[in-house]
């Protein structure tokens, strides 16, 4: 193994010894007994691919379009809680980065970082909300998102209750600086009648964040092809297959294997995301190959930051090198090229 896929394999490994234990236990664990969150790397690792050959691969296009907008990378940053508790630096740390590569950064709206002060970084990013019960308490947080340059919002729709977690030792939200989180919304915002998250979403919900923001709206947290098309005929500009890294409903299907019924359902009248146990250049591919249209990572660059800003950015130059591998080995220039690379799932692996 290389040094640099050995660094890669140790991003646990070192995190383990930067990070305090409440910590890392919440950027590890999933819901329940961990069975979804347990399997979702090897679950990529199930398909096999059927390389083109004679291809000329020597320029390569390693973007992508999202939402009108290119980006460097085919992978986003997904949106996630307590980066300020990894580092310091927290969000600035991983918006610089990522703004160096030329990505795409989610941004929480639990951060603890201003969207003034992410902005200011230059990274293309996007608002990840949820909504309350109350759907006006979200209106000044998405004003301010929104003023800050915000170019979409992502609606996270797998969450009318939060899964439930089996911790040792102290919870983390036991130990946490409640400064370190949701700097976003106004003071005492979650003590008002009607700031619990939502139980009621529905399709109408994407009308009312659409015509509140006037940015296009991505749903993320979807498995299932019916509920894929009810997105996006309440106007979901982009699906984001999810299960929410194993957090939300344990025994949730693996993404790898709810990707292709989606881009069959809604594929040709949207976008689609697929994150969810995505570590390597060659698991991007693969998610490519079965046609996600872009990924997200969410451990992968939470582990790297703990390390700081530097641990990201070698984190995206190391995926994009394993990216660029990858596709000329599979006979590809781009993302488009390699649709229909797929094959079938290892043998005696389901």
């Amino acid at each position: 193994m290389s040094a640099d896929a050995r660094w890669l394999a140790g991003l646990e490994d070192r995190a383990r010894g930067l990070l305090p234990a409440p910590v890392l236990e919440y950027v590890l664990q999933g819901a329940g007994d961990s069975v979804s969150t347990a399997e979702a790397v090897a679950a990529w690792q199930r398909v096999r691919l059927l390389p083109h050959v004679l291809r000329d691969v020597t320029q390569l296009d390693l973007g992508v379009t999202v939402l009108g907008s290119r980006v460097e990378l085919p992978w986003g940053v997904a949106p996630t809680t307590l980066q300020r508790a990894v580092h310091p630096d927290g969000e600035l740390a991983m918006a610089r980065a990522t703004a160096e590569a030329g990505g795409l950064m989610v941004v929480s709206s639990n951060a603890g970082t201003t969207f003034e002060q992410i902005a200011q970084t230059g990274v293309t990013w996007w608002l990840q909300a949820y909504l309350p019960a109350d759907r006006t308490l979200a209106e000044p947080m998405l004003a301010r998102a929104v003023d800050a340059g915000a170019g979409a919002v992502v609606l996270t729709v797998d969450t009318p209750v939060v899964g439930t977690k089996h911790h040792v030792g102290e919870r983390v939200w036991d130990v946490v600086d409640p400064a370190l989180l949701r700097v976003n919304f106004d003071e005492g915002h979650d003590q008002q009648p009607g700031a619990d998250k939502a139980t009621d979403l529905g399709p109408h919900d994407l009308d009312w964040l659409a015509e509140r923001t006037g940015l296009p709206v991505v749903v993320k947290g979807v498995l299932r092809p019916d509920d894929a098309r009810r997105c996006v005929q309440a106007g979901a500009r982009a699906v984001w297959v999810s299960n929410h890294g194993g957090r939300q409903l344990d025994r949730a299907v693996a993404t790898v294997d709810a990707l292709g019924a989606v881009v069959d359902e809604v594929g040709e009248d949207a976008e689609v995301y697929v994150d969810g146990g995505l570590r390597t250049g060659l698991d991007v591919v693969t998610a490519a190959a079965s046609g996600a249209d872009a990924v997200f990572l969410g451990r992968s660059p939470l582990l790297a930051l703990a390390e700081g800003q530097e641990g990201v950015a070698r984190l995206h130059r190391l995926l994009r090198e394993q990216w660029a591998e990858a596709l000329r080995l599979t006979g590809c220039r781009s993302v488009a090229d390699t649709r229909g690379l797929t094959a079938a799932p290892a043998p005696n692996s389901l």
